[in-house]
């Protein structure tokens, strides 16, 4: 069979990559951070490329993606979660996540619950929404068309891209497997610290902690190749940011506990508590219940996992957690503080004066504890302001 390019294997796979890569980038820019999240605007031109291109490799409808995720987030680890490997299982989300996608759509009342604010011209309610078939038969000749018969292979990587990587991977192993910057309430994880592959995708506990951050990075390790592609799209003129995930910074030489530092306190939980158990709960641990032997570590291990999953913990774990809790006075104070610190946030009708002294007060008695990295973290709390972008 002719085609218009003769390439060899190497040149052929290089072409695949690169398309499946742009299906990622149109995947994560336009449906999920600019669409679903409303993390940033995107010019006319890219977000009509990205919807056009997603017809030709996926047949995905916007309107559709749109819902499934975001009852994801609303619903995130429940019966009600559409894609949920704590509930579904590992095997079935990763091996059959597209047909749980399918499944989802199905319904009507979930669409239009969720998947409000959608394109809605002409072209998606005459050609992308009710015909999906036609955009990825397109595709298949233009594959034809341009590799000959290596082309059905180029075009059948293009279908399955998507269903395993997106549907497969990201909804299962990153909520079941990886690393965790913040204590979510849910199971994601970052998969790997470096979003390439996947387009940024793989630091999945970043984003549902700051679900509407254009910027899916958060460690100065971690990379997102979407929030690079993003950055470009924005000096270009063709995208604007509308959100990131702030950043806490820290003034040393400020000592005054006033509305800046409230604002930056209780307007970062996530922030706050994440650094309290790595600046005060893990050293604490280390020091009062760990040694060389591996019965301890055992015990530093379980005692960690309990003072981080509070909201969740039932009846035997709440037993056990305070049983632990018993054999050491620092740690007890220290569990302590850290409910009363959670507790501010829960304050919601208070106002900003009542806070403040709330604040002021948790710091004040903090510094008097005793427990060194309790009075190191709040000291250092006098000085958090937020940085800007």
């Amino acid at each position: 069979m002719h085609s218009l390019l003769d390439l060899n294997w190497w040149q052929l796979l290089l072409v695949t990559l690169g398309l499946t890569h742009i299906t990622i980038a149109a995947v994560t820019i336009f449906l999920h951070r600019a669409q679903a999240h409303r993390a940033l605007d995107l010019g006319s031109v890219p977000s009509h490329f990205f919807r056009f291109w997603l017809w030709l490799t996926t047949g995905m409808v916007t309107r559709e993606w749109v819902a499934v995720h975001r009852k994801h987030h609303a619903k995130c680890e429940t019966e009600e979660d559409p894609h949920s490997p704590q509930v579904e299982g590992l095997n079935r989300v990763l091996w059959g996540g597209a047909l749980l996608y399918r499944k989802a759509t199905q319904d009507s009342e979930m669409l239009d619950k969720y998947g409000r604010g959608t394109p809605d011209d002409w072209l998606e309610r005459k050609l992308y929404a009710p015909m999906p078939w036609l955009g990825i038969t397109i595709m298949l000749l233009v594959d034809l068309l341009l590799f000959g018969l290596p082309g059905l292979l180029v075009w059948g990587v293009q279908m399955i891209w998507i269903p395993f990587w997106a549907a497969g991977v990201i909804n299962g192993l990153a909520h079941f497997r990886g690393y965790r910057n913040w204590n979510t309430t849910d199971a994601s994880t970052n998969i790997a610290p470096w979003g390439i592959l996947i387009g940024g995708e793989e630091l999945h506990n970043n984003h549902h902690a700051f679900a509407s951050s254009a910027r899916l990075s958060y460690k100065w390790y971690e990379f997102d190749i979407g929030w690079f592609y993003i950055r470009l799209l924005e000096i270009l003129g063709m995208a604007k940011v509308r959100k990131v995930a702030p950043k806490i910074r820290v003034i040393p030489e400020k000592m005054t506990v006033d509305l800046d530092t409230v604002s930056a306190v209780l307007g970062n939980r996530l922030q706050v508590l994440s650094n309290f158990a790595r600046q005060v709960v893990r050293p604490v641990l280390k020091a009062e219940l760990c040694d060389s032997e591996s019965a301890c570590r055992k015990k530093y291990r379980a005692a960690r996992k309990l003072l981080a999953n509070q909201a969740v913990l039932d009846a035997a774990a709440r037993e056990k957690l305070q049983r632990i809790l018993q054999e050491s006075q620092a740690l007890a104070t220290v569990y302590q503080y850290q409910q009363r610190l959670s507790q501010l946030w829960e304050r919601t009708a208070a106002s900003q004066e009542v806070r403040l002294e709330s604040l002021q007060e948790w710091i004040r008695q903090a510094e008097a504890t005793g427990v060194d990295a309790l009075e190191r973290f709040a000291h250092q709390l006098r000085g958090y302001t937020v940085k800007p972008r």
